[in-house]
């Protein structure tokens, strides 16, 4: 059985000058989003594709480490996490690597501890394997 989820995207004009709008219609999370040029490139209000894939693989990683903690039987009081997207306009804009990193509590586990199930979500988060191309960094911090 496999779950789609989609978004939508329209751009007006050109790269520059022009604008879009990012849609999620299941979920009406985004609606009429903007995006556009100076919010990717710049600093104008408005979001961008490195930071909608930023905030998924925060959210995800974070799903996938409190599974792994309470699949040891150690449920997680929290995770927190967060997801940098580098993206290097040498040669042409591409993305170069995204910086995970996470702090939790879960009770009777140590730091040690916390770290491995850190790494085992990190390497099989959805999202962490989408995004295999390139370097994954993580960075455990105490609670």
């Amino acid at each position: 059985m496999a779950i789609t989820r989609y978004a939508t995207a329209r751009w007006e004009g050109d790269l520059k000058a022009g604008a879009g709008r990012l849609e999620t219609p299941r979920s009406g999370v985004l609606a009429g989003t903007r995006y556009g040029f100076n919010t990717r490139f710049g600093d104008e209000n408005g979001t961008n594709p490195e930071e909608l894939i930023a905030a998924a693989h925060a959210g995800c990683f974070a799903m996938a480490l409190s599974a792994q903690l309470s699949e040891a039987g150690h449920p997680p009081s929290f995770v927190e996490s967060r997801a940098d997207v580098e993206l290097s306009m040498d040669g042409g804009p591409h993305v170069t690597g995204v910086k995970l990193s996470v702090r939790g509590e879960a009770p009777g586990v140590s730091a040690d501890e916390f770290r491995r199930h850190a790494e085992t979500a990190k390497a099989n988060c959805p999202i962490s394997k989408l995004l295999a191309s390139v370097p994954i960094s993580l960075d455990v911090r105490d609670a």
